[in-house]
């Protein structure tokens, strides 16, 4: 957990006047530029709710990546402003991608309002990303075709398994959560094991475009089961189809099943400053978590006092994976290099 004591912020403290000499000069806090790889439908009344409740003079100006690859191409265009900053706050909806933003010193440290213990790996060692509202990797399976549950696969590494070739799917691990996923099972297993894994799951498992279109051959009939996010998975669900929802890796010698959280991370120049903290420590609370628990994208709760939990969760308790994001991040870009060689069209 990082230091949460700071110096105060003098710029925030006098942003009503305007310094002549030896201080800084505020700029007008009349907007905060929100760039969202959450989906608009998620994003956009959380932000309105800003709006409403909180400070009505700002305006909220959010700017939704609509691509399957809207992550990268959100944190590469961050990259690309790095000298002219337009955004303000970064709302991503995964974590490795926020990472490299945080390594190459374009964040804000901010004294998040979070709970004393904090899930490990969801916030930075230095503070400036947080994370909150959880998807989990799971698999989904059709219970039509595997009618057993005795018989369903219980673990990610049955992906590689020559007993499911061909009945199990995952999404090309370049983007998103299933390459947050790929850097995690590198930084657990090592690079010479996780290779070999994932070559043996790209000769053994289907693959296709993305997490969503997993699901839906899942629940189609045209594979077994696959990985995915419980967004997507439990929207099949819901859906009527017959598929069910495996935590994988749940036993004592398994490592856990992977939680990947939004994120939320303020940029260091950002164009408004003020606006941009108070709209992310808005964000951070126990009522958005609520809200998105309870919304149709089912997302996992952090923060101890929201007691309602999404329908996605099982009864039983979850053993979740301790994954190390920061680490993981630190091998993605030699990873991605060797996937885009193990995964080729």
């Amino acid at each position: 957990m990082p230091n949460t004591k700071r110096p105060l912020d003098c710029c925030r403290l006098i942003a009503p006047l305007i310094l002549l000499v030896g201080g800084c000069v505020p700029r007008p806090e009349n907007e905060v530029v929100v760039y969202s790889a959450l989906d608009q439908e998620f994003a956009a009344p959380m932000l309105s709710s800003f709006d409403r409740h909180v400070d009505s003079e700002i305006q909220v100006n959010a700017r939704f990546d609509i691509e399957s690859t809207k992550t990268i191409g959100l944190v590469n265009r961050i990259l690309g402003e790095r000298d002219r900053p337009v955004c303000d706050l970064f709302w991503n909806n995964e974590i490795i991608h926020t990472v490299r933003l945080q390594k190459a010193g374009l964040l804000k440290e901010i004294d998040w309002p979070i709970d004393t213990v904090w899930p490990a790996g969801c916030i930075a060692s230095d503070g400036t990303w947080c994370g909150f509202a959880a998807r989990a990797r799971v698999l989904i399976v059709n219970k039509k075709l595997l009618p057993d549950p005795d018989q369903w696969p219980t673990s990610v590494l049955d992906l590689a398994d020559p007993k499911w070739k061909g009945q199990g799917a995952i999404a090309r691990p370049l983007f998103g959560t299933t390459a947050t996923h790929a850097a995690v099972l590198e930084n657990q297993l090592g690079q010479e094991k996780a290779d070999a894994l994932f070559r043996e799951i790209q000769q053994n498992a289907v693959t296709l475009s993305g997490n969503k279109q997993v699901a839906q051959a899942v629940s189609a009939g045209q594979v077994a089961w696959g990985l995915t996010d419980t967004d997507d998975a439990v929207i099949e669900r819901d859906l009527g189809f017959p598929v069910e929802i495996v935590f994988p890796d749940q036993q004592p010698d398994q490592m856990g099943t992977l939680r990947i959280p939004n994120t939320l991370a303020v940029l260091k120049d950002a164009p408004h400053p003020v606006a941009a903290e108070q709209l992310a420590l808005f964000l951070m609370s126990p009522e958005t978590e609520k809200r998105l628990a309870m919304g149709n994208s089912s997302q996992i709760p952090l923060f101890r006092s929201v007691k309602e939990q999404p329908r996605v969760l099982p009864e039983e308790s979850v053993r979740w994976l301790d994954a190390d994001f920061e680490a993981a991040a630190d091998r993605w870009e030699p990873l991605a290099e060797r996937l885009n060689g193990i995964f080729v069209d």
